[in-house]
């Protein structure tokens, strides 16, 4: 075999610069705030290994790349995307960690990592576990710790589960968002919740005005003009979130939860606090008695949760669609509830004596397979003495028994009211007029 004759005067072949970003990772924010904390030893370690490669071209990258506070159970964290926008960009050559386990702790996520890594021709390298990915057993060797390290974190899941159910059990305060009438003690070594005097008076002033009004819009109305505004919350970030006005759905929230029993959740369980109750339990139970009352709580009423006593049946005479109080669904303008509503009122005040009216009524809870309510039925014989007894609930029934549309006319802004008894008055005469 013949060798090549070698120069008498080797140059050294120039080495390919290898950018190395360093990636640190820890799960808490405890310790973050002392001088040299787990991220910057982390990080010396790091610095020390790539230091050990300089003769291959290794050289660090000056951004920091540093997640703390951030779990490694998913890649939702602001340094490894930034990592990841730079391997992409091309301006990283070699990613370095401390352990396997600081990249990622979900096998899933580090086998996507890897597709990252490979298809930008990235490298990766552990400082405390020696493998090499660019051979079969390495890519085994690099499976199995994975494995461990997805094996580790779900043990600790569990632990933490186990643990909040447990202070749970016992009403203690595991953290969140506070909600409104409690803050947040931090001077003792667990915290908990207490009261917040001024914002625990207004929850029970909601309460009330609830109870009194039995309305969610009369009460979101007048809590809205007594200035009252949800929770305000300092997030760690230094930005406020709350503190805006009550809506629907954010009063709704308030009022059936039970947190203010001086109770506590855990997976639909509630369990007696440490905090103490707002409201007494008597109030409350009154209050959830009138919700499910009111239809608050679902069932096939809940579409019409509000009791719009016109809502399907207040029609365009132009397009023939139905009209949306306070909205524009078609060209022409919207009307006031309050009139419109007064305005049907009456003119079912007016026939409700009529004896066809009265059969289309029964005729139509027949159909229903309703028992007839006793004061539905005396409402046909005496409205004044009845109508305003009726629940809301029991209003709107009545109107869509006895009322088969109101058309409104643009071009004249006239209202209609066609009456079911009128329809059946008209089947009768043609049908007698055919005989």
């Amino acid at each position: 075999m013949i060798k090549p004759r070698r120069s008498s005067n080797p140059e050294p072949a120039a080495r390919k610069t290898v950018r190395c970003a360093i990636y640190t990772r820890k799960s808490t924010e405890e310790g973050l705030d002392q001088d040299f904390n787990s991220l910057d030893a982390q990080r010396e370690s790091a610095e020390a290994y790539i230091r050990s490669q300089s003769h291959e071209g290794w050289k660090l990258v000056p951004t920091r790349y540093d997640d703390g506070g951030f779990s490694g159970g998913n890649l939702e964290r602001p340094a490894l995307r930034a990592l990841l926008d730079d391997i992409k960009a091309g301006k990283v050559d070699c990613v370095v960690v401390y352990k396997v386990d600081r990249l990622s702790r979900s096998l899933m996520d580090f086998s996507k990592l890897v597709e990252v890594f490979e298809a930008h021709g990235v490298s990766f390298v552990s400082v405390t576990q020696q493998f090499n990915t660019t051979h079969s057993m390495g890519r085994l060797t690099l499976n199995i710790l994975l494995s461990f390290a997805q094996f580790e974190r779900e043990i600790i899941g569990e632990r933490i589960r186990d643990k909040l159910a447990a202070h749970k059990r016992k009403g203690k305060w595991t953290g969140g968002r506070p909600v409104l009438g409690y803050d947040v003690d931090r001077t003792v070594r667990s915290p908990r919740l207490v009261l917040n005097q001024t914002e625990a008076a207004h929850v029970r002033e909601i309460y009330e005005i609830y109870l009194r009004t039995g309305s969610l819009i009369e009460c979101t109305r007048q809590v809205g003009q007594r200035g009252f505004a949800t929770k305000k919350v300092l997030m760690r970030n230094g930005r406020i979130t709350g503190g805006a006005p009550f809506c629907r759905s954010t009063l709704y929230a308030l009022l059936v939860n039970r947190i203010y029993l001086g109770e506590v959740a855990h997976k639909g369980q509630w369990f007696r606090g440490e905090h103490p109750a707002i409201i007494d339990a008597e109030t409350f139970e009154s209050v959830q008695a009138l919700l499910q009352k009111n239809g608050r709580l679902g069932g096939n009423d809940f579409r019409n949760r509000y009791n719009a006593l016109l809502k399907r049946i207040l029609r365009c005479k132009h397009c023939d669609s139905a009209m949306r109080l306070g909205r524009k669904t078609c060209p022409h303008p919207t009307l006031p509830a309050t009139e419109i509503e007064q305005l049907v009122v009456d003119e079912l005040r007016r026939h409700c004596k009529r004896p066809d009216v009265k059969r289309a009524v029964r005729a139509s809870l027949a159909r229903g397979g309703r028992p007839s309510d006793g004061r539905l039925a005396a409402l046909l014989a005496d409205f004044e003495a009845v109508w305003a007894t009726l629940e809301p609930r029991e209003q709107v029934e009545l109107v869509r028994l006895a009322i088969g549309r109101v058309e409104f006319d643009s071009s004249d802004l006239s209202i209609e009211v066609v009456f079911r008894g009128e329809d059946l008055c008209d089947d009768k005469e043609q049908s007698e007029e055919a005989a």
